[in-house]
């Protein structure tokens, strides 16, 4: 391969031309390149995590996606939140992030902690109430997000509840 790499932003169409004076294609004819020291840091945000979009409506014109990632530091968790009605896929890069929950099948709510690992993917049904934490005291976690919407939804709780089945 001895073309250069392409730069971030830049699109992969026959038609697109990025000479001087003429217009770019518009956002949704093309393919786009985000290179990873190109994420924006404008996100919607929760304690203790800091997310990057790469793409999204803003940055590419994304109508129905969102993806990017979060970086849990170590030693840390997130705050109590949801992502409203978008589905939410989570692929674990790095560390070994904790995903918790509350479950309300027995006679009591519990907290149910799943413990990851490189590799590992996550589902995040819509709505429903959950942290991430990185108990890792030297090593930052850093997962891949992807949601069912063009933004990064994030509702933030004063903390954990079970969502019962009446309200999926």
């Amino acid at each position: 391969m001895s073309e250069p790499l392409t730069t971030s932003g830049e699109g992969f169409h026959p038609h697109f031309h990025d000479a001087a004076g003429q217009s770019a294609a518009p956002l949704r004819t093309r393919l786009h390149h985000i290179r990873a020291d190109a994420l924006d840091g404008d996100t919607a945000q929760s304690g203790g995590m800091r997310r990057f979009a790469a793409v999204s409506g803003k940055t590419v014109g994304s109508e129905k996606l969102w993806m990017g990632q979060t970086h849990v530091a170590p030693s840390t968790s997130s705050s109590d939140h949801h992502h409203g009605e978008s589905e939410t896929a989570i692929y674990v890069v790095s560390g070994h992030p904790e995903f918790v929950f509350l479950d309300d099948t027995g006679p009591e709510p519990e907290e149910v902690r799943l413990r990851t690992s490189p590799g590992d993917y996550i589902f995040v049904p819509p709505f429903v109430p959950h942290r991430e934490e990185n108990p890792d005291p030297a090593e930052e976690a850093v997962v891949v997000i992807s949601r069912s919407t063009q933004e990064a939804i994030v509702v933030n709780l004063p903390g954990l509840y079970a969502l019962g089945a009446g309200e999926a």
